[in-house]
């Protein structure tokens, strides 16, 4: 076990350091045996994904993935972003699974439902070495962050785009620098996530951004600047995510809307529940991602017209499954047709 405080790319932040979060990260060892996941919902544009972190120090108070930590023992509130549990095997597993005579290449997605920037990253360096299993297999993957940390390895992913091999999301939320330090409090600043855009394209790695989650109410007016903003960046294609709120997450976000914007909390959650069928979820597939009735409608109208607008309603380039070739074993003998 390690503990240590960590605060991402804001250290040098010196308001955010005299504010310093009360509790400090514990990183708990994963001890699991496979890393490849397999996803079955038709909301998600993959089917294979990898996560080399569960819990999140991001602390962002919309997580829907906060629900998880409770099939470890945990809380989905500060358990989930302050005890991050780390697959410390996750390049050496990954490798093993490539490797395996069954396994056919399909793309694969990097940060499923954690994300694999997290501050973590900084020190333990298991996306870093997931992407260099990725490129020695010649493997398709795509990666999605709020954290502009994924610049540290523009040497990989610059090498994979050349092959087709990669695309890259940034998540973007808001473009309100004081909304997202309270509302995500340790992922990079909305001006980092845009220069972080604009290094991956210069790169030449194909990337998009997604505006999510779009919260009604509160973030949705900005949609045709976050949109525009990111198209300056160099992004090619943009998606979103309607707010999800599932389970333990409504009393996370219901403590920081009445903390943080109680004058604003009354209509944030009507019209959360106008998208919801008057609840403040829906957890049904094909619903939850976009919600339903008129409010919602409005928001996929608004997004349509200004990501056609911003030249951003394309899709980015197929990526190519027939290159790959399994990775030497980590003992790095050759195999008899190398």
């Amino acid at each position: 076990m390690h503990v240590e405080e960590t605060f991402d790319d804001r250290e040098f932040d010196d308001d955010l350091l005299a504010d310093e979060r009360k509790l400090p990260t514990e990183f708990l060892p994963d001890r699991s045996r496979t890393i490849i996941a397999e996803n079955n919902s038709p909301d998600v544009g993959f089917r294979f994904s990898i996560n080399p972190y569960r819990g999140c120090e991001h602390g962002c108070a919309y997580c829907y993935a906060r629900p998880t930590h409770e099939t470890l023992g945990l809380s989905a509130g500060l358990d989930f972003e302050s005890k991050i549990l780390v697959k410390h095997d996750a390049p050496a597993l990954l490798r093993a699974e490539l490797s395996k005579p069954s396994w056919q290449a399909e793309v694969i997605s990097i940060s499923g439902v954690t994300d694999c920037y997290q501050p973590a990253e900084r020190r333990f360096r298991l996306t870093r070495g997931l992407l260099e299993v990725i490129s020695e297999a010649h493997q398709p993957c795509g990666v999605i962050t709020k954290n502009a940390l994924v610049t540290r390895d523009l040497d990989v992913l610059a090498s994979l785009a050349q092959r087709r091999l990669v695309h890259v999301f940034l998540s973007i939320t808001t473009l309100d620098a004081e909304l997202a330090r309270t509302m995500e409090p340790r992922t990079s600043p909305p001006e980092r996530k845009l220069a972080a855009l604009r290094a991956l394209s210069a790169a030449g790695v194909p990337v998009g951004v997604m505006v999510a989650p779009i919260v009604p109410g509160l973030t949705d007016h900005e949609v045709p600047a976050i949109l525009q903003a990111a198209r300056e960046a160099g992004a090619s294609t943009a998606g979103y995510v309607l707010l999800r709120l599932p389970l333990s997450v409504v009393p996370v976000f219901q403590s920081w809307l009445a903390a943080n914007y109680p004058d604003k909390q009354a209509r944030v959650e009507s019209l959360i529940r106008s998208t919801r069928g008057g609840h403040l979820y829906d957890s049904r597939f094909g619903a939850r991602m976009r919600g339903g009735g008129n409010y919602a409608e409005q928001i996929a109208q608004n997004f349509r017209v200004f990501a056609r607008k911003a030249g951003l309603d394309g899709r980015l380039p197929e990526l190519d499954c027939t290159q790959f070739r399994p990775p030497r074993p980590a003992s790095g003998q050759k195999t008899l047709f190398d």
